[in-house]
């Protein structure tokens, strides 16, 4: 951990910082700063050391550790996150920790992922070293049919998030998928374990897998035409843990405004969903893609599910499957 402390310091730091600042800072010796500071270089930090002066950080290379996220987002918070530079699913791991007792708000990051998955089985493009894979455990009071809308309160809160890293306001179309020039950048997937004889809320899981600095190549051939990268949006690398960590505190904010501050995210999602005033294809997720009808999305409804006016002149109110937008024609 020392060396993730001494990172967090020198971050943070107005100039240079002594090591005997340090090392009194973290209770530990002049000889571990040194040991954690050559560490720090050999992982691609660069420090300068001048004598009397101590330490100063010139460049981070970015990197998705837990000396890098602390120094925007504090050691406090810090105590129930996990950075993990490789797992099969950030939302496999929250389940297995919520299963032991893990407390509300714990989070797992990943740098990559082995076997990301999104909505109705589908699998989630997870390369290392580019994107955010992150999952947070949300302990709600409430009844399981109110908990559907927390992916949509989830999408502004990641959209606030990056918003607040890159000054843009990512669109987004129903009902989780962040867009940013009219590309997929991120796609969120809830999962919730409910007590069979009670029919309480056990936990659930909120996941968000996030495109960050890919360049059209790093994504598969079938994904070039509708995935892009938050960097590919604003025309430079966007630095991972500083995202991460306002990801991390938009979804505290989220577990504190739940559920007394509905109408605020609801205007919020109104405001950034693009799939109203739209036609669209709507499918039913139950007939695997065999079953879809086109129509015209006219508005967010108060529950966040779409009313749609199909051709035909019926109206139906949609909460599940799938919501496509149909190009607008030239």
């Amino acid at each position: 951990m020392t060396k993730d402390e001494v990172y967090s310091i020198l971050k943070n730091a107005q100039g240079y910082v002594s090591g005997e600042k340090i090392s009194s800072q973290l209770g530990v010796s002049r000889a571990a700063v040194n040991v954690a500071v050559k560490a720090l270089r050999k992982d691609g930090y660069e420090i300068a050391s001048v004598t009397n002066r101590g330490y100063c950080l010139i460049s981070s290379p970015d990197r998705l550790t837990v000396g890098d996220v602390m120094s925007y987002l504090g050691s406090e918070r810090m105590r129930t996150v996990q950075i993990l530079q490789t797992t099969d699913s950030t939302n496999r791991r929250v389940q297995e920790l919520a299963m032991s007792g893990a407390p509300d708000g714990l989070t797992v990051v990943a740098n990559e992922q082995s076997a990301g998955r999104g909505r109705l089985g589908r699998t989630f493009h997870s390369p290392k070293d580019t994107g955010i894979y992150f999952s947070t455990l949300f302990r709600p009071t409430c009844e399981p049919s109110e908990i559907v809308q927390i992916t949509t309160w989830t999408a502004v809160a990641i959209a606030r998030a990056v918003e607040r890293t890159t000054g843009l306001l990512p669109d987004i179309k129903w009902v989780n998928d962040l867009m940013m020039g009219e590309r997929k950048i991120c796609g969120i997937l809830t999962e919730m374990s409910v007590e069979s004889e009670t029919g309480t809320i056990q936990y659930v899981v909120v996941g968000a897998g996030v495109n960050v600095n890919q360049e059209p190549e790093d994504f598969p051939e079938e994904l070039r035409g509708i995935a892009g990268s938050i960097a590919m949006a604003v025309g430079h690398p966007v630095q991972r843990a500083r995202l991460t960590a306002c990801m991390i505190e938009e979804m505290d904010n989220l577990r504190r405004d739940w559920p007394s501050r509905r109408a605020e995210y609801l205007r919020a999602y109104r405001e950034l969903c693009i799939s109203t005033g739209r036609e669209v294809l709507v499918t039913d997720a139950r007939h695997t893609g065999e079953f879809a009808k086109h129509g015209f999305c006219e508005a967010v409804n108060d529950d966040f599910s779409l009313r749609i006016r199909y051709e035909d002149g019926t109206y139906e109110n949609v909460s599940s499957g799938e919501v496509s937008v149909v190009p607008r024609r030239s």
